[in-house]
């Protein structure tokens, strides 16, 4: 077990090596992306239903339900609730365009090495240009992949998000 966690650990630095110190940076962007999500996952799913309940169970115990005022009570409780399921949402959707982007980052660092190669030993010696070219093309598709992951999971928990936003207008009627 533990020769197999270092053979991974190997194969991890060996790619980190190959594709450059961006990818500490792409790493760090899809650690955090992926904390934020599951954060908002876990307050979707287990948070955010006690709100809710709390919320309908203030407003069945109103008498007046239906004055002007009480539809601006309403419109409050569900506009906090709202912002607080909308909470790092817009973050999270950054974080997820960022990670290709911080893998282009990693291309131009890649190319600038190769041209500094290219400049320093001339064109003679391909492998030392391929060295520069694996660091240009590993973090772009690092960062592309990091971002199809947050894509399809962010797309997924916004969804949700927005269903227990209905869910919740829909169960304080207002006469």
């Amino acid at each position: 077990m533990m020769l197999q966690l270092l053979g991974l650990w190997e194969s991890v630095q060996d790619f980190i090596h190959t594709g450059g110190n961006v990818l500490y940076v792409v790493a760090v962007v899809l650690l955090v992306m992926w904390v934020m999500m599951i954060e908002r996952y876990w307050y979707v799913t287990a948070i955010f239903p006690k709100t809710k309940r709390d919320i309908i169970a203030k407003w069945d115990a109103r008498e007046d339900t239906t004055s002007w005022y009480a539809h601006k009570i309403r419109d409050c409780w569900i506009s906090e609730a709202t912002d607080k399921l909308d909470q790092r949402m817009l973050l999270i959707k950054t974080l997820v365009a960022m990670c290709p982007l911080v893998g282009l980052l990693g291309t131009v660092t890649g190319m600038i090495a190769v041209f500094d190669i290219m400049a320093t030993q001339g064109t003679g010696n391909p492998r030392t240009m391929a060295a520069g070219i694996s660091m240009a093309t590993i973090p772009t598709m690092a960062g592309m992949v990091a971002a199809l992951s947050g894509v399809f999971f962010s797309s997924r928990l916004e969804v949700k998000v927005k269903r227990e936003k209905a869910d919740l207008v829909d169960s304080l009627p207002h006469h």
